[in-house]
């Protein structure tokens, strides 16, 4: 009976909360003005905000500085609450509406520091540059300040407004912020780092670098025995438990890149049917509703640019101009370290360095919470950076904070980050040269990039700004150091015109997040790079036929064959198991050749399996409570597949390997038949890999998320071309796919106007709009749409005037 009440409870509070929603939609929103005329103050000449069939927003203005401040009026038109959740985030304001779950989140912002780190990059930026930045605050200011409809139902239910108490939507620091943000995302290990500390105290060595593995073929970057070190120095807390998990909430595990990926490719004239270039892109990032991007094509007579840009940014990112184009993948080289700083035991405000004791630099941070007090939050500092161990519980929950403490030195926290500048300059870009020039700013993150020219050039550079580190440091990055000794100090910065590049004589570039160094490369870019699985497809496809179309590229984009399955396959086939399914469910592998497909059963239970047989290996060794504080983002596969070569390897004591894939079978099946009943032959993997493309912060609300996130089947896995990344450690869809391609292009350098895209959810943040959506189905089947800087015709056009 209690149950049923709660239910009853729940869909009645579930009813409620729906009225208020549909109330906020009558009383607070009409859709938003697309056709007619505003008067804008900002504007120098009159501006016209043009939208295509395909859902491109094209802004056609006479000066930068106008096309800057009508792409925020139309981010602003479209994505209000994005920019304004995007700004709590970089700004460590997210508690002041959401209350203490978010705390956790807050402080780790306030403690890194970003707006600080932003305001003097900021002031340091070229004058055009700064001037853009705040052209585009100004216009989605301008669009608050006499908008023509109200404001999205998240901020009537957060009961908020642009800008929060402050009032300003948006101002040039957010925008260097978001840049960082944007880093922090795609740019760190320190979750690796940390990750080896915590499972040092239960793992040997040896284990340390089977689980976190260097690179195939690689030796470990370190040769110190990591966990005799740290026990030696006495950095572990007594007790070993931990109650906490390594991610934090809505930003998820930060410092971590496992995952982090993305594909691109650029082939030559020479291997096309065109007899031109063909670049083909796809990043992997956290799917979201509203979708990360945001398609627009600015034109003025300086600049005719088209393609992705992000909501917060005042320039197109990824995409093409008349004469070029250009895509990212994350280089994920290692520019963050952790230290280990210790505490003077006389007196806890001074830390030890190489010269001595030395005062902790402080500064207070206030904390609005909401239906709290304000939280005061004390930020310390150490001569490598912020002590991050203040603001993330699960580093207490390790180290004896009372004699060790962490701190961070991360390069995209330098004062002479000067990315935004490189990502203006592209837009400029005449030639493949041109845009090697352009990105020798780019600073933080790391950046594979990959160009084309319609002179038929081709060529690939690794862009950003990574550390030297001494030949006597003996950890190389790999795991926190001792910050006292300045051997483990950073000495320089590797030179751009050092940083790995292919001119593409092979006749075709592809990058897939894998060890981007060639042999005998001179220098130690670092360690945790992704497994190469992607990367090695894309290559067999290239390398499959003499000349590809542009249709080769788009269906290599969609490409669901995974290598890892391939490799274990033959491991589950040659499981023994007398469930009661195991039969007819190991009749549904008969035939599958490792193609993750959503209208499949053999992928569900491949899946699974893996998934349990992950939990039988790793978490007796690693221990219950720090596998499960961070299992799911990281998936240990690579360990899975060199064990399970081995009959009797240690890690499946004290079973043999064949009994533990027996074991790990049958509570698959058991799993599975919960989930989609007790017919193999039914079963299909796209219902349990949803593509779930989160709405920040409804997503999290049970009773709002089915209206607010996207979802749709989808194929793929971690390790296809067509990436589909589950987090299998999480309560709610396991298997759901999280973390994909945010959107798929393909650049026809023979006619640029043959350029096509698509990506997972659709242009508008406004969750009664069309277009919150309409794209998912198109991207799960993988179709495209055009990207025409002159299409045939326009759906709307507005008009601002100054």
């Amino acid at each position: 009976m209690t149950r049923w009440v709660k239910r009853i409870l729940k869909a009645l509070l579930g009813v409620v909360v729906l009225l208020a929603a549909g109330l906020g939609l009558g009383v607070f929103h009409t859709q938003p003005m697309y056709d007619g005329q505003l008067r804008s103050e900002g504007l120098k000449d009159p501006v016209n905000i043009k939208r295509d069939g395909a859902d491109v927003v094209h802004i056609f203005a006479q000066t930068d500085r106008d096309a800057a401040f009508a792409l925020g009026f139309a981010h602003a038109q479209d994505r209000s609450w994005q920019l304004e959740f995007n700004r709590r985030i970089m700004q460590g304001e997210l508690s002041e509406i959401l209350g203490e779950t978010t705390l956790p989140t807050d402080k780790l912002m306030r403690t890194l520091g970003l707006m600080q780190a932003a305001q003097k990059q900021l002031e340091l930026l070229p004058d055009d540059v700064r001037e853009q930045l705040q052209a585009y605050s100004d216009g989605i200011n301008a669009f608050h300040a006499n908008r023509p409809q109200g404001l999205p139902p998240e901020f009537a239910l957060m009961r908020t407004q642009p800008g929060g108490k402050k009032g300003v939507a948006w101002q040039p620091v957010n925008s260097v912020a978001w840049a960082l943000v944007m880093a922090l995302d795609l740019g760190g290990n320190w979750g690796n780092e940390f990750a080896r500390l915590a499972a040092a105290r239960k793992l040997s060595t040896e284990q340390l670098w089977d689980l976190y593995p260097p690179y195939p073929g690689e030796k470990p970057a370190s040769a110190v025995d990591l966990a005799k070190f740290y026990r030696d120095l006495g950095v572990y807390k007594n007790d070993a438990g931990l109650k906490t998990s390594f991610s934090l909430p809505i930003i998820g595990e930060p410092g971590f890149n496992e995952g982090r990926g993305s594909n691109n490719w650029v082939v030559a004239g020479s291997h096309t049917t065109t007899g031109k270039p063909l670049l083909a892109n796809d990043p992997h990032l956290a799917l979201s509703a509203p979708a990360i991007w945001y398609y627009a094509h600015l034109k003025t007579p300086n600049t005719d640019v088209m393609g992705a840009s992000l909501p917060g940014l005042p320039f197109v990112v990824l995409g093409r101009n008349a004469h070029v184009a250009w895509g990212f993948t994350n280089t994920g080289p290692d520019v963050q370290d952790l230290y280990l700083e210790q505490i003077d035991a006389a007196n806890p405000t001074r830390y030890k360095t190489p010269t001595g004791w030395q005062a902790f630099d402080t500064r207070t941070e206030i904390i609005a919470v909401k239906g709290k007090p304000d939280v005061t939050h004390v930020v310390r500092s150490t001569r490598h950076g912020p002590v991050i161990s203040d603001a993330q519980a699960v580093h207490a929950e390790v180290l004896d904070m009372s004699r060790f403490v962490l701190a961070l030195r991360w390069s995209a926290l330098d004062a002479d980050n000067r990315t935004l500048v490189g990502g203006l300059k592209a837009q400029q870009a005449q030639s493949v040269a041109d845009l090697l020039k352009a990105y020798g700013d780019n600073h933080s993150p790391t950046q594979n990039i990959v160009m084309a020219d319609t002179q038929a050039n081709i060529a690939y550079k690794a862009a950003g700004r990574v550390p030297v580190r001494s030949a006597a440091n003996d950890i190389r990055g790999v795991a926190p150091a001792p910050g006292w000794d300045a051997r483990y100090d950073w000495t320089g910065w590797i030179a751009y015109a050092d940083m790995p590049a292919d001119d593409g004589k092979k006749g075709w570039v592809s990058t897939a997040n894998q060890r981007i160094t060639p042999p005998n490369y001179p220098h130690f870019l670092g360690q945790d790079w992704n497994t190469p699985h992607r990367f090695e497809r894309i290559e067999q496809v290239l390398k499959a036929k003499p000349q590809h179309s542009f249709k080769d590229m788009q269906a290599l984009q969609n490409d669901t064959l995974s290598l890892s399955t391939l490799t274990l396959l033959p491991v589950l086939k040659a499981t023994s198991s007398q469930h009661a399914l195991a039969a007819k469910a190991l009749q549904t592998l008969e035939g599958f050749d490792g193609r993750m497909d959503a209208d499949k059963a053999a992928p569900l239970l491949f899946a699974v399996w893996t998934d349990e047989l992950t939990r039988g290996l790793v978490e007796p060794k690693l221990g219950a409570d720090v596998f499960k504080a961070q299992y799911g983002k990281r998936h240990f596969r690579l360990l899975l597949e060199n064990v399970m070569q081995q009959p009797n390897s240690p890690w499946c004591a004290p079973k043999t390997c064949a009994e533990q894939s027996t074991a790990a079978l049958d509570r698959a099946l058991d799993r599975i038949a919960t989930m989609q009943g007790k017919t193999p032959a039914s079963w299909k993997w796209g219902e349990a890999h949803l593509a779930l493309s989160t709405h920040k912060p409804f997503g999290q609300v049970p009773v709002l998320r089915d209206w607010f996130s996207v979802r749709t089947p989808s194929d793929g896995d971690l390790f296809t071309v067509n990436v589909g990344q589950y987090w299998a450690g999480e309560k709610y869809l396991p298997f759901a796919n999280r973390h994909a391609a945010s959107l798929r292009v393909v650049y026809d350098l023979s006619d640029l106007e043959q350029s096509q895209f698509i990506y997972q959810t659709g242009q508008s943040g406004l969750v009664w709009s069309d277009q919150y959506s309409n794209m998912k189905n198109e991207w799960a089947a993988g179709k495209y749409r055009p990207l025409r800087s002159k299409p045939e015709a326009w759906v709307h056009e507005l008009v601002l005037t100054p």
